[in-house]
């Protein structure tokens, strides 16, 4: 079982990312990260394997990455073993598109072998990777909207998941998508928390 939380507001979101996980721990998981965007600056990335309590100290709590967007994860593996290079959120080579994905990806060999010779460098064991850099490569080969790119993957894509995607083009956008029910229990386990006013 793994857990998403997503959160864009007018407040710091790795405080409030880890705290989403925390109400996610119960599933079990090997391994935690969080993706963080401010502005226009780059997308700032922290993993850990293990517990998300070395997640929270990697990041002082979630106060050391700074940006009121982002995204968490906590996973159990599946493809790959547990390490923080598998741990979650995964991004394309250029860090264009970031992601977090629960769920199994049956076609993912034959999809990476595609990117593989496309051009594309994988550096994980993960079904994950190869869905962050279908939408990159779909993203770049169309119109630049994250939906397009995100629905021609989909397209490509079989079995159940769900996604959480951030582009560097929309710095204050979350994506979310999802095909079929991923795990068991999803109105606990997919969770978008959205600010909508400030001082909220």
């Amino acid at each position: 079982m793994c857990g998403i939380v997503g959160f864009n507001g007018s407040h710091q979101a790795g405080p409030i990312l880890l705290d989403g996980l925390s109400k996610l721990e119960y599933r079990g998981y090997d391994s935690a990260g969080l993706a963080v965007r401010d502005g226009e600056c780059e997308v700032e990335i922290v993993r850990a394997k293990g517990q998300l309590k070395t997640l929270s100290e990697k990041t002082n709590g979630g106060t050391s990455i700074t940006g009121n967007c982002g995204i968490g994860h906590t996973r159990w593996a599946t493809h790959g073993e547990p390490s923080e290079t598998n741990a979650h959120p995964h991004f394309s080579d250029d860090r264009n598109v970031v992601a977090v994905h629960n769920g199994i990806i049956e076609n993912y060999q034959e999809l990476k072998d595609k990117l593989v010779r496309k051009g594309y460098n994988f550096h994980s064991e993960t079904d994950t990777e190869v869905a962050v850099k279908l939408i990159d490569y779909y993203y770049k080969k169309y119109e630049h909207t994250p939906v397009d790119a995100i629905n021609h993957s989909m397209v490509r894509i079989r079995g159940s998941y769900a996604l959480a995607v951030m582009f560097r083009d929309y710095p204050d956008e979350i994506y979310v998508a999802r095909k079929g029910q991923p795990c068991g229990d999803s109105a606990a386990a997919h969770r978008v928390l959205c600010e909508r006013c400030e001082g909220a």
